[in-house]
Order: C-alpha cells, then structure tokens, then sequence
C-alpha cells in the first residue's frame, strides 16, 4: 500500500524580504521619474554653456631699450556670452594672464558680474603693462619684430567660473579656460582673434 505523503506548512517570506523588495521598488520608480523630468526640462530648456572670447586687441604702444626692457599699452576686449534663452549667468573668479613669448606681462581681472538671458556683456581693458627685463632671445626676437615692422606674439591665458540655473534641473557650475595666441602687428592695427574659452 503506496505512503500518502504529508504536506508540511509552507513557508511564508520573511517580512525583512518583503520591506527590503519594495524599498528597491519606490527607488527605482523614483530614479525614472527624475531621469524623465530631467530629460525633459533639457529638451524644453536645451541649456547652452556661458563662455568667454576675445573679441578684438590692438597694441597701441612698445616701450622697449637697449637693456632688453619691455613695456606695452594694449587695448583687449573680452566677450561675456550668455546663449541660453531661459536662464541669466553669473561670472565670478575672473582672472587672465596677458604675457608675451613665455614671460608674463599683466593681469587681466574682473569682479564678479551676470549676463542676463541670451545677451552678452562687454568687458574692455587697457593694460598698461610695467617694464619688464626680457631674456635674450626674447630681446633678439623683439628687435626683430620691431625693425622689420611686424607682429609681435602675445597670449591670453587664464580661466573664470560660470554659473547659471536650468530650471527644474537646478544650479550648474563650470569652470571656464582661456589660452588664445595674438599676433599683433606693431603699427597699432587692431585684431579679431576669435578665441573662446573651453568648459571643465
């Protein structure tokens, strides 16, 4: 005669199991519904990232001597542009370097400001560099530049801080770099260099 088999009690899901599974649950219903609000407050605002560019400079002025001692007058003009169309940009920690074949020159400084939504803001220097002793290639190489009549190569380097609110996706910082090469002419012609920051 065949056993009969005797079924025990089930067992039933320890209540921790059950807490932790639906924890899991609320978390990722709620990860996908930022992530769909995200993408759609980028897709209805499509921020675009404030930048920096140097407009336009001219050399103005070229003290230079015989003991290889440079100085200069330079107008610089830098753009502050902000393209997105929903939300204003603040600047701040604006500092430039203005040098001249690796030796540095001036400092180029800006107190924290804002650009309104979609408009740009001029900042205009005249730098008015003091005398600085040139090593002696350099010294050869701006003799060159100013007997022959030609350009003389200067840089902009440096970096500032941006930032701005995107709606519903909150405040987004960024640091902002500049490194951009001028070749000005010596006869005071002005430039249009067309140089822009890049974002980190």
């Amino acid at each position: 005669m065949p056993k009969q088999l005797v079924l025990g009690r089930q067992r039933r899901t320890n209540p921790f199991v059950w807490c932790f599974a639906i924890v899991c649950s609320i978390i990722a219903v709620s990860v996908i519904i930022v992530g769909v609000v995200v993408f759609s407050g980028y897709l209805a605002i499509r921020p675009k990232m404030p930048l920096l560019s140097l407009q336009t400079s001219r050399l103005d002025r070229v003290s230079y001597n015989q003991a290889g001692v440079l100085a200069v007058k330079m107008m610089i003009k830098i753009r502050a542009e902000n393209h997105n169309q929903k939300a204003h940009a603040s600047f701040y920690d604006t500092k430039l370097l203005l040098g001249y074949h690796g030796v540095n020159i001036a400092q180029l400084v800006a107190d924290p400001f804002d650009v309104m939504k979609n408009e740009s803001l001029e900042l205009n220097y005249v730098v008015e560099s003091l005398p600085v002793p040139l090593p002696p290639e350099e010294q050869y190489l701006t003799e060159q530049a100013l007997g022959r009549g030609k350009v003389m190569p200067f840089y902009v380097t440096g970096s500032s801080r941006t930032m701005w609110k995107v709606g519903p996706l909150g405040s987004v910082k960024f640091s902002l770099h500049m490194n951009c090469d001028l070749l000005l002419p010596v006869n005071g012609s002005a430039v249009n260099p067309r140089c822009s920051t890049k974002s980190h």
